[in-house]
């Protein structure tokens, strides 16, 4: 099918500042359940939870998702996810889209809407969804991720600092100037997953700590457009975890 996509959700157990999260319990599921439910609903040909852990690839499997089990090696999702194409064998041209085994509130519209942007624009290899920055408390935070764009949503550059820099800054100013939170949401066509796992990392990347950067330093084209429904909440602290149940 010429349209169609396949969704890997890359999950791990350990990590770094609350290990186990997948696991943890929102709405009487797993946070992991409530990632796959909404992949599933994104009319994905298929859905994959990727895992080096026996404890998710086991909860996973109660629930009934297709797991692939991956290396305990990877630095990143990008990686395990190429693991996997290969494990499968997916054709060069088949668009792979990564959901962040964290973001159990990410809406199915934009699953598919991440997917629909890489197919309709043949000469970006990866696309990824921003939404509008509300408040100056999120755009001064470096754990939220800006992004610039230019007028044919193409990423100029995305980083942790405030960007673009807004002299005096104000909540008017910020809806003004359409400033942009990166959401990690990302479709990619198989061969080029083979060709950036292949590419070493970025001078950029290293000092932003942001993968994304090492596609723009090698000068490919990523798309990237406003999601069509607000991505919720990702759980990446133990305060997200607690927000996401008082949000329920």
């Amino acid at each position: 099918m010429a349209n169609s996509f396949r969704v890997v959700i890359p999950v791990r157990y350990a990590s770094n500042r609350l290990p186990g999260k997948p696991l943890l319990t929102f709405q009487h599921k797993p946070i992991i359940e409530h990632v796959y439910e909404n992949a599933c609903e994104s009319d994905a040909e298929s859905v994959l939870v990727a895992t080096d852990d026996e404890r998710i690839a086991e909860a996973a499997k109660k629930f009934g998702a297709d797991v692939c089990m991956t290396s305990s090696e990877h630095l990143s999702g990008t990686d395990r996810i190429t693991e996997v194409v290969e494990q499968q064998g997916w054709s060069n041209d088949e668009v792979i889209v990564n959901v962040q085994g964290d973001e159990p509130q990410m809406p199915p519209a934009n699953i598919k809407q991440v997917a629909e942007l890489l197919l309709n624009n043949p000469s970006a290899v990866i696309s990824t969804l921003c939404h509008r920055i509300q408040t100056i408390q999120e755009y001064d935070d470096p754990n939220v991720v800006k992004v610039a764009k230019n007028s044919k949503g193409r990423a100029l550059y995305f980083s942790r600092s405030s960007l673009p820099y807004i002299r005096d800054v104000d909540v008017r100013v910020l809806k003004e100037n359409s400033v942009f939170r990166h959401v990690g949401i990302y479709a990619y066509r198989v061969h080029y997953l083979k060709q950036f796992i292949k590419m070493p990392p970025s001078a950029l990347e290293l000092v932003e700590k942001l993968e994304q950067l090492r596609a723009l330093e090698n000068g490919d084209e990523i798309v990237i457009d406003e999601c069509l429904e607000h991505p919720g909440i990702g759980v990446d602290t133990m305060d997200d975890y607690h927000r996401l149940k008082i949000s329920s």
